[in-house]
């Protein structure tokens, strides 16, 4: 088994790690999913830079680490079940959900249904179920896999395009979602404009997505990095689209602050600017999280750290999971076909085809319009 691994201290370095442990020696009850493709995005360096606080280093163990020095980011993606010693899974089923960026995962199915299960692992039973959750797509209706091209079925084809569509945007659209609906929720928080930081990001270009198809919402403003105003504008999403460096330009109207960039300078100097106009201010990401982390200027007691998971438990808890599912697919499948018009998806070799384009994920260098899927 190989897997990729990087320092807890220092998220810019990783190695990768090979071990002896064999995948056919599966414990009763579980089974060994061997990776197919998975996507990597600053949204993996997010897991990274919360990995403690939110508990993502806790999800897969790295081998080889005596030191608890090095940790494993999670990705989303696909996964073929190759061995099983669970009567209820079978051997060539295809799943997706949370997976190590290495080549095998060892998980235990519980709460069992015909499409969708839980890893039940001891070390995972206090995370978010949300994380936990893995959809059985080969009992999925309409699913044909990306192996599977049978004569005369169109289906195959539709299913691998959106694998990759699926591995890519699922884990920052629903993100989107999450965050279009607390808004909602909450009434705009009573402003006149949203205030999307970082808003080259996928997660705020989704955000924009649902923003767009909402008549009731405010004005939305883009705050990004000069080089990215131009693409962002064709894409039009943002009512207006502002430079990080004309932060001047920004209207002091009363606003919401969506924060996807995690540069604390940036939101002081956004705070200040707005003074009693800013309402509220949802941190959500990371993208910048290379900055120093100051305080000044930041108005804490009117921001929350957004955790989309627990949205997802809450609106489980009040509207049920077929009704939250019913309602976010709608919007993700919307999401992803306006997608495919600016997404161009990169494949890469394995995992040192990652090694090859982490040091640029890592500096925010991968352009807007790229996604990078890893093909094990």
């Amino acid at each position: 088994m190989t897997e990729f691994q990087v320092r807890k201290d220092n998220l810019a370095q990783s190695r990768l790690v090979s071990t002896s442990v064999s995948s056919k020696t599966v414990p009763e009850g579980s089974v060994v999913a061997q990776t197919d493709c998975f996507a990597f995005t600053s949204n993996n360096i997010t897991y990274g830079v919360a990995g403690d606080m939110l508990g993502y280093w806790q999800f897969f163990p790295p081998a080889e680490d005596d030191g608890n020095t090095w940790g494993v980011l999670p990705v989303w993606g696909f996964a073929d079940v190759t061995h099983s010693n669970c009567s209820q899974i079978d051997i060539g089923e295809r799943l997706f959900g949370y997976f190590p960026p290495s080549s095998h995962l060892l998980l235990r199915p519980a709460s069992i249904k015909d499409t969708v299960f839980f890893d039940g692992s001891e070390h995972r039973a206090s995370l978010p179920a949300g994380y936990n959750r893995y959809r059985r797509v080969s009992n999925e209706p309409g699913y044909s896999s990306a192996g599977d091209n049978r004569a005369g079925d169109s289906r195959a084809i539709d299913s691998r395009a959106m694998d990759e569509l699926q591995a890519l945007l699922f884990p920052l659209y629903i993100t989107s979602f999450c965050l279009w609906d607390a808004l909602t929720e909450n009434h705009w928080h009573g402003a006149e404009q949203i205030i999307i930081m970082s808003a080259s990001s996928k997660t705020s270009i989704g955000l924009g997505y649902a923003l767009a198809q909402d008549a009731s919402a405010p004005a939305v403003l883009g705050l990004t990095s000069m080089t990215h105003c131009d693409k962002l504008g064709s894409l039009n999403l943002y009512g207006n689209c502002i430079a990080y460096d004309n932060l001047a330009d920004v209207p002091n109207v009363p606003s919401v602050i969506v924060d996807m960039s995690g540069n604390s300078d940036l939101l002081g100097r956004l705070h200040t600017l707005l003074g009693d106009n800013m309402k509220q201010t949802l941190n959500v990401g990371v993208t910048h999280w290379e900055q120093p982390r100051k305080r000044e200027g930041i108005i804490s007691d009117r921001c929350e750290m957004f955790f989309a998971p627990s949205h997802i438990q809450q609106r489980f808890r009040e509207w049920g999971p077929e009704v939250f599912e019913q309602r976010s697919t709608s919007f993700l499948n919307d999401a992803f076909s306006k997608s495919m018009s600016w997404l161009n998806i990169e494949r890469l070799d394995g995992l040192p085809g990652l090694v090859s384009v982490y040091a640029d994920v890592c500096a925010g260098t991968i352009p807007l319009d790229k996604g990078l899927i890893i093909k094990m």
